[in-house]
């Protein structure tokens, strides 16, 4: 597939507003952030949203595993010249398209400025047909998470009911607030015992970072534990597929139904107010931000 193609196969798809960039974060590992960002982009996918994931997790990159596909090549091929933009994007279920980012990511930071308006160009041309990318970063606040998060539209931080993740993410809230205070920040409570028990972990966050921090914080959805996660991921295959009737895969569907009515109301808004980044503003202020 040649990069000229994907503009004239997708010239149909072309829409009107920028891509939406979305960031998936947490305070620590093993909280379920990857899993939790495959199967929010499928469900937004179902839901007639073109989709693609950045895989920025420099650490960990799997979302490919989670997918059940093989990427060969990441963003560092491309800013090497070594492949096209369209040999390393790959694509997945439901047409969810993968972009491994790998150690590029970092790579972004050293590029001259011709080199690097050359990768802002050519990222820009996914702006005219996709509609969310979804960002996986590493868990933590490093350098590199903290330039995505504070150069996203928003930010979704997955947490557990276990004291050491919500100390965590409320530390990773905390850093982030103080980097851009209006940020929207959305928390996701995962192996929740059911829906009560989430929302009252949600709470309790929600009242130590409006006291401490002033954060006003967004509940996007709770999900419960579920062994079916654990058989999807085994299976290398997205929970909304592989069981779609479960009830981490219920809960999921739903918040991006709850996600996509939410926008639906402030997105006009938010365009005319803010501006849209969409991928060209991602990358173009992340840049600023690792230098």
């Amino acid at each position: 597939m040649h990069d000229q193609a994907i503009g004239l196969r997708l010239l149909a798809k072309k829409k009107k507003t920028q891509t939406k960039t979305i960031v998936v974060t947490s305070g620590k590992g093993g909280v379920g952030k990857t899993f939790f960002t495959v199967n929010l982009a499928i469900a937004l996918s179902e839901r007639g949203k073109q989709v693609a994931i950045l895989d920025a997790d420099l650490g960990l990159a799997n979302v490919d595993l989670l997918m059940g596909i093989h990427s060969k090549y990441n963003l560092l091929h491309f800013l090497e010249g070594e492949r096209r933009l369209s040999e390393v994007i790959t694509q997945g279920p439901k047409g969810v398209k993968l972009i491994p980012g790998g150690s590029g990511v970092m790579e972004i930071a050293n590029l001259n400025e011709v080199r690097l308006q050359g990768l802002i160009e050519s990222l820009g041309i996914l702006d005219e047909f996709i509609d969310y990318l979804v960002i996986d970063t590493g868990a933590g606040i490093s350098k590199q998470v903290l330039a995505f998060a504070l150069a996203a539209d928003e930010v979704f931080v997955l947490t557990t009911p276990d004291p050491t993740s919500l100390a965590d993410s409320y530390g990773v809230i905390k850093i982030m607030h103080n980097g851009n205070p209006n940020i929207p920040i959305n928390i996701v409570v995962n192996q929740a015992d059911n829906q009560a028990h989430g929302r009252q972990v949600y709470k309790r966050m929600e009242t130590v970072c409006l006291k401490f921090v002033g954060k006003e914080l967004r509940l996007a959805g709770v999900i419960p534990s579920d062994n079916n996660v654990v058989k999807a991921i085994r299976n290398q295959e997205p929970l909304v597929l592989y069981n779609p009737n479960s009830k981490a895969a219920i809960a999921i569907n739903n918040m991006a139904t709850d996600y996509l009515a939410s926008q639906q109301l402030s997105f006009n808004e938010d365009q005319e107010t803010k501006g849209a980044k969409g991928f060209k503003g991602l990358f173009e202020k992340m840049a600023r931000l690792l230098r």
